[in-house]
């Protein structure tokens, strides 16, 4: 009677440990004395304990930063880059049997690829190109990862750090583009006013009347101020006018 309670115990034992529940974004590779098998699908599964063993592999867009690297650019700029990848596991077996700590050789392979592409080109292209940069360092690392089962979705270049000395000519660069600019405007608009004041004298020139209302319009700002006294020593219809020329 304790023979049979003690197997059975061990039989429910047995059998209980070598449950497993695989998830939906998950598989799961099993190997049976260190031999692979196949690959479990998601739901409920049995292993033979001790004899068999699983490997599980997650098949969601995975994120890895690309630590800050130091890079030297064609125009001998020194700056720290650093970035993002998102990859997939497409075929769970390679990735597993081909590549130990894919994580990190994928990492490995971004950083050495954003040396690479970033070392090839000046500082304005990286500033301004970084899409392009991306899909550049992409390129790189996906030719080494597709052996492995592994796609790469995007790269991405996070931030760019400059040395102190840089951002201050960078800053001064910009703050004279925009000074010439407004210089720019200025004169232009200068240029306009004159063009119309030139035109509106030679219009008024053509009116007495017009003159003289452009005068009362002028005494008249300046009587607004409240600051200033306006004498006429004589009257303004005793100033000599420009005879008018006969037809």
């Amino acid at each position: 009677m304790n023979f049979l309670f003690v197997f059975s115990v061990a039989v429910i034992f047995f059998l209980l440990a070598g449950i497993r529940v695989i998830f939906e974004y998950k598989r799961a590779l099993k190997f049976r004395f260190g031999k692979y098998i196949g690959i479990l699908q998601p739901g409920f599964r049995w292993i033979i304990p001790i004899v068999e063993t699983i490997s599980i592999v997650d098949i969601r867009v995975i994120t890895i930063n690309i630590d800050s690297q130091e890079v030297m650019t064609q125009d001998n700029v020194p700056c720290s880059i650093d970035g993002v990848v998102f990859f997939q596991i497409n075929d769970p077996e390679k990735a597993v049997l081909e590549v130990e700590e894919y994580k990190f050789a994928i990492s490995q392979l971004a950083q050495a690829a954003l040396r690479d592409v970033c070392g090839k080109v000046e500082l304005d292209t990286i500033l301004s190109k970084r899409e392009e940069m991306g899909k550049n360092i992409k390129t790189i690392v996906e030719k080494e990862t597709q052996v492995w089962g592994i796609v790469i979705i995007d790269v991405k270049i996070k931030d760019i750090q400059l040395p102190e000395n840089m951002r201050r000519m960078m800053a001064n660069q910009a703050e004279a583009e925009r000074s010439r600019r407004a210089r720019i405007i200025l004169a232009t608009a200068e240029e306009q006013a004159a063009e119309s004041l030139l035109a509106a004298g030679k219009l008024i020139d053509k009116s007495p009347s017009a003159i003289k209302l452009r005068l009362y319009q002028t005494l008249a700002n300046i009587a607004s101020e409240k600051n200033s006294t306006i004498l006429f020593p004589f009257p303004e219809e005793v100033l000599p006018r420009k005879p008018k020329e006969e037809d």
